[in-house]
C-alpha cells in the first residue's frame, strides 16, 4: 500500500485536512472507545501534525507533536491514532518513527514525554519510551506517563 506522509504546522493545514484529522480522532477516541471528552483543547493551534494518507488521499493516521511548554516542559507527542481498518499493518510503528525523526530535526536531541494508554505501553517501549511510574485514569481509561530520553 502506498502511503503519503506529511508534517504540517497548524497554520499550514487546510480546513479539509484539519477536518479529516479531527474526524479520525473523534471516530477512534470518542466513538470506538465510548469516551466523551473535549478533543479540541486549543493545543492543536500550536502543534505540528503528522498526517498519513493512503493511496486514495484518505487520512488513515495522524499524531500531533507539541513544542516544549505546551503539555510538558519537554516536547510531547499525542493524539496518536490509526484508522481501525488500517491497524495491524505496521503503520503505527512507522508513524512513531516519523514523529521521532521530525522531533529530532525540529528540536534536536531532546527528551520526549507522552501520556500513553496503559495497554499501549509495550508499543511505546519499542520506540524508546520508558514509564516514569506515574499511572492515572484519564477519562476513565488507564494511562501511564512515559519518557524517551536520548543518550
Amino acid at each position: 500500500m502506498h502511503l503519503d506522509w506529511q508534517v504540517k504546522y497548524y497554520p499550514e493545514l487546510t480546513t479539509n485536512e484539519f477536518h479529516d484529522i479531527i474526524a479520525l480522532r473523534l471516530k477512534a477516541f470518542v466513538v470506538e472507545q465510548n469516551c466523551c471528552y473535549l478533543d479540541l483543547d486549543g493545543k492543536d493551534k500550536k502543534s505540528y501534525h503528522l498526517i498519513c494518507r493512503d493511496g486514495f488521499g484518505k487520512v488513515i493516521s495522524t499524531a500531533r507533536i507539541l513544542p516544549p511548554g505546551l503539555s510538558y516542559s519537554e516536547v510531547s507527542i499525542g493524539r496518536v491514532v490509526i484508522d481501525e481498518a488500517s491497524r495491524g499493518k505496521g503503520i503505527g510503528h512507522e508513524l512513531m518513527v516519523k514523529c521521532m525523526a521530525f522531533t529530532m530535526d525540529e528540536f534536536g536531541k531532546v527528551p520526549v514525554r507522552i501520556s500513553a494508554q496503559k495497554h499501549l505501553e509495550q508499543y511505546y517501549n519499542k520506540h524508546g519510551f520508558i514509564s516514569t511510574g506515574k499511572e492515572y485514569l484519564e477519562d476513565d481509561i488507564p494511562h501511564v506517563e512515559m519518557l524517551n530520553s536520548p543518550i
